[in-house]
């Protein structure tokens, strides 16, 4: 096909200069008054018929050359061409602008010989530069980019610190409930937003068939539906999905990211994944271990045993916000209630764990 091409461009262009340069070359000889010599068909004729017995001879380099040439430019990074020819289309601009001044001078050799060499070096240069410089111009608009992110950055931690931003609930936060509660005090600001997506896993589990998953969605449902009706942030249902994307944790980590919110949850492994993400996280745990009551060694406290521990004679007792309180030999005092001495507290991922003694010693079961 390119040589096709090749050849066909050889006959066009002895056509083209047949007609503009025979009838001056036939002005030479005596047989120009011949009324066919002066016909522009037959000079396009007589100068396709001497480029096409050139192409017999040129055909092979020219295909050659534009093969070399083709294998060149496709091996070449895409933005190295594009800065290059950016950089030629500058080159050709300055020749031009300076050609133009230059055709004001009334000297042959200036007005008609310099500006074609002004555009050929011009031009070669502006490529050069704009081909070999790339990398560079790429350099200052990631630098710029990055600029502009930082200070997007910015804009939206200060948004946040405000409340102005969005608070994306997952299924676990929205079926645990206590997100209704935290919202109804008014200390939770913003607008809750919850994904279609979120809303068709809660409707999946309240259509299960396990009792228990069932009685979780509709609670989920009822979740939502407070939240819609009591005084406190805005409810937010969005359609937005991804769908080249299978997990719904990661769905929330990318509506996070392309809503520049938060993302609300209870669930530790979805914690984690987003803080890989570098998406900010409020965990409702985490804000029930924080609104605990705080107690230190020495402080006396007033509960009832109520069962075993996994230690010998232990006994376990839980405060009314679920904190359990280990106690030394409570084994004798379950099920009654019994004043205790915290002797330490115990801080792990799971919440806060208090170990007491009982305050007046063994009860008369222990003797």
């Amino acid at each position: 096909m390119l040589k096709r091409v090749v050849q066909l461009s050889f006959l066009l262009i002895g056509g083209t200069l047949g007609v503009l340069f025979l009838p001056q070359l036939f002005s030479l000889f005596s047989f120009t008054s011949t009324p066919l010599i002066n016909n522009p068909y037959i000079s396009a004729i007589i100068g396709a018929l001497i480029f096409f017995l050139l192409n017999l001879f040129l055909t092979s380099p020219v295909v050659n050359f534009v093969k070399w040439m083709e294998d060149r430019l496709l091996k070449a990074p895409i933005f190295d061409l594009l800065f290059g020819t950016l950089g030629l289309i500058v080159g050709l601009s300055v020749a031009f602008l300076i050609s133009f001044w230059l055709g004001n001078i009334e000297i042959p050799i200036i007005n008609s010989v310099l500006p074609t060499v002004l555009f050929i070096i011009l031009g070669y240069l502006g490529f050069q530069v704009g081909y070999k410089q790339g990398d560079e111009f790429l350099q200052a608009i990631q630098s710029a980019k990055n600029v502009g992110n930082k200070k997007k950055e910015s804009d939206d931690a200060v948004a946040a610190t405000q409340g102005n931003t969005y608070k994306i609930l997952d299924t676990s936060v929205i079926i645990d409930g206590r997100i209704a509660d935290i919202s109804a005090t008014g200390f939770l600001e913003g607008v809750l937003v919850v994904p279609q997506f979120v809303l068709t896993e809660l409707q999946h589990i309240a259509d299960s068939s396990d009792t228990l998953k069932r009685t979780k969605g509709r609670r989920g449902l009822d979740v939502l539906r407070r939240l819609q009706t009591d005084e406190g942030p805005g409810i937010l249902i969005t359609d937005r999905d991804f769908a080249d994307v299978a997990e719904v944790d990661l769905k929330l980590v990318h509506l996070a990211k392309e809503m520049s919110g938060l993302v609300v949850t209870n669930d530790f492994n979805l914690n984690k994944v987003a803080d890989l993400h570098g998406v900010p996280v409020l965990n409702i745990n985490d804000l029930a271990n924080a609104v605990k009551p705080v107690v230190i060694p020495g402080e006396d406290m007033h509960v009832v045993v109520i069962k075993d521990g996994k230690e010998h004679q232990q006994g376990i007792a839980y405060l009314d916000d679920g904190t359990m309180i280990v106690v030394e030999d409570g084994k004798f005092h379950i099920g009654n209630a019994v004043d205790v001495t915290v002797t330490s507290v115990l801080q792990t991922s799971a919440g806060r764990m208090i170990f007491a003694k009982p305050k007046n010693g063994r009860s008369a079961k222990a003797n």
